[in-house]
């Protein structure tokens, strides 16, 4: 009964964790999906959304900074691909990943000299750091609880606005058919640019509703953007819900391999797996082979 409890507890923290590279995995399959472009400051949008929501929480309710910094991040993405990508996008994709790089060192940079090296936290959303739920003897955070919420809620709601809104269909004729979508009449730069909004947003979100548990540091991008984008390429690149599954078997594998192996292997055990599912799917655990994308899930 024992060893139950204490593998469920395992499992719920590979779930939290995973939930969070689910959601930078399925920012990095929006953005792929409309330009084509693999993102690697995705995981800046989770930082700069726990730090400006701990900026904005000294000043108005909390739950007001939370929606004040998804909306500040949102705009950020969109101006970042106005500003780069739209400009650049004749460019080849080589060239842009490695934009993507750059403006992540920049990124870090500019938070850097706004908010210090100080690691910062946002309070916890329902009770404190020692507050805690017995699930069938595991312990969790409540905290936890908003993390898995903000997850699924923000699963849920990009599978509507994909399959039952204009705009969301609109964006996914811009990723299958971008001359076709064009010929129709639909705005392939705002789809793109609105691709990067919503993309930064989620980040943004998760970066909330994180802080309390794991504190938001100016770093924390790089490494969330690499757990991210192996969520991605496990899963399967261009479908979202592929994310979610890739992202909540690269968290499961990380927290069970701190009961197996030494702490310095953490990160390593997940790249292993992902290898080995690569070298026999190179497509992915739920994509396809080169040429389909979000647009047909």
């Amino acid at each position: 009964m024992e060893n139950g409890s204490i593998i469920l507890q395992y499992l719920l923290s590979g779930i939290t964790k995973g939930g969070i590279y689910a959601v930078v995995a399925i920012g990095f399959n929006l953005i792929y999906s409309a330009t084509g472009v693999l993102n690697f400051a995705q995981g800046e949008f989770v930082m700069l959304g726990g730090m400006v929501a701990v900026t904005l929480a000294l000043f108005v309710p909390l739950p007001v900074a939370v929606v004040g910094a998804v909306v500040i991040v949102a705009l950020l993405g969109c101006l970042l691909e106005m500003v780069f990508f739209r400009r650049l996008r004749k460019h080849s994709i080589l060239h842009l990943i490695i934009i993507t790089i750059g403006l992540s060192i920049v990124i870090q940079e500019v938070a850097l000299h706004i908010w210090d090296e100080k690691v910062r936290s946002l309070p916890y959303f329902t009770g404190n750091q020692v507050s805690s739920i017995t699930l069938f003897g595991a312990m969790i955070s409540p905290q936890v609880l908003w993390v898995l919420g903000a997850v699924g809620l923000s699963v849920a709601g990009l599978h509507v606005f994909l399959k039952y809104t204009l705009t969301g269909r609109a964006m996914r004729a811009c990723s299958s058919n971008p001359q076709a979508a064009m010929l129709a009449g639909i705005n392939i730069s705002n789809m793109r640019t609105l691709a990067f909004g919503l993309s930064a947003a989620l980040g943004a979100l998760a970066g909330c509703v994180i802080s309390p548990i794991t504190m938001t540091h100016y770093e924390m991008g790089g490494p969330l953007a690499i757990k991210g984008f192996a969520a991605a390429i496990l899963g399967g690149l261009g479908n979202p819900m592929a994310a979610v599954v890739g992202g909540l078997l690269v968290g499961i594998l990380e927290a069970f391999s701190v009961s197996r192996l030494p702490s310095a292997f953490n990160d390593v055990s997940a790249f292993v797996i992902l290898l080995l599912v690569l070298f026999v799917r190179p497509h992915g655990l739920m994509g396809r082979p080169a040429g389909d994308s979000v647009r047909e899930h």
